[in-house]
């Protein structure tokens, strides 16, 4: 019992340490873009009076191609149109759009990669044989193949959704076929010695051993799947997701770029949600695996 108690203790400290980590990085980004434009930017001007002129010129730093950090923020609070929402509240929305593409491009992905995984690790002759054009797959730029899939399919967001579980598959294929083979060869010549047949050395053995692999995996794929959904709306003429705000914000960077710069900004909290909810699910499903692993 003390053991398991001083396992939990130190998972705590070692959660707090990682929100304590990202914090910091978020705060150090901040300051970094301050201090870049107090040193290197346009001057700073209120209400049309000068109140900072940079020692430096540095045109990445320009208010143009970077405004300031609080104009980001600040836009974020006013409505794109007369009487409509706050910009926020609008990429929220869009941000819940592109997240059901994302969604479901992961879970298609996830499950085809999967599928895939084991098939290749019990079959070596299709190992050999598709595994090299598993990995040509990912060479096609995806923005050149998502046009191909909407425009072919013409299922509207399910498309994007294809786009994403396009991004998806590799990962948890890779991740898969790596995993099933850690498993100790001694263990599965224990198992086969007590009659155990190919379904139960993969439900009982090779698939509880590959766990850490396809939640290393499942973390990469699904950052991958936001960027899919993302990339995907923009063939399929989707307006509610963030591809389209990206998009039309992009059109209209020269007269506003704050709009884009804050849509980026959701964007990458996108993923970060859904980095942070695979771990949630790997910290869930992976609790008692840790502890006898730190245990022994």
């Amino acid at each position: 019992m003390s053991g398991e108690g001083s396992v939990t203790g130190r998972s705590a400290v070692s959660r707090r340490r990682r929100v304590l980590g990202v914090l910091i990085v978020v705060l150090v980004i901040a300051l970094a873009w301050v201090l870049i434009k107090f040193l290197a930017g346009d001057p700073w001007r209120i209400d049309g009076q000068l109140v900072h002129n940079p020692p430096f010129r540095w045109k990445l730093a320009n208010d143009q191609s970077l405004p300031h950090i609080w104009q980001v923020f600040g836009t974020m609070t006013r409505p794109i149109q007369p009487g409509g929402p706050a910009l926020a509240s609008l990429l929220f929305d869009f941000s819940v759009y592109t997240a059901r593409g994302a969604a479901l491009g992961f879970a298609l992905g996830a499950g085809f990669g999967l599928s895939l995984g084991i098939l290749l690790a019990h079959v070596r002759v299709l190992e050999r044989a598709l595994v090299p054009y598993v990995v040509m797959s990912q060479t096609v730029p995806i923005i050149a193949i998502a046009p191909v899939i909407v425009i072919g399919l013409q299922a509207g967001w399910f498309s994007v959704a294809i786009v994403a579980s396009y991004l998806t598959f590799f990962p948890v294929t890779i991740g898969t076929l790596r995993g099933l083979r850690s498993a100790d060869p001694r263990a599965i010549e224990l198992m086969r010695s007590l009659a155990a047949g190919r379904r139960e050395v993969l439900w009982k053995l090779r698939l509880p051993a590959s766990a850490p692999y396809l939640f290393t995996a499942f973390k990469i794929s699904a950052t991958a799947a936001v960027v899919g959904a993302i990339v995907g709306e923009l063939p399929a003429g989707v307006r509610d997701g963030l591809g389209g705000a990206l998009l039309s914000f992009n059109q209209y960077y020269t007269i506003a770029p704050e709009r884009l710069w804050a849509a980026l900004i959701f964007s990458a909290g996108l993923g970060i949600v859904a980095f942070m909810l695979v771990v949630a699910a790997e910290r869930l499903f992976l609790r008692g695996y840790r502890q006898t692993e730190e245990l022994t």
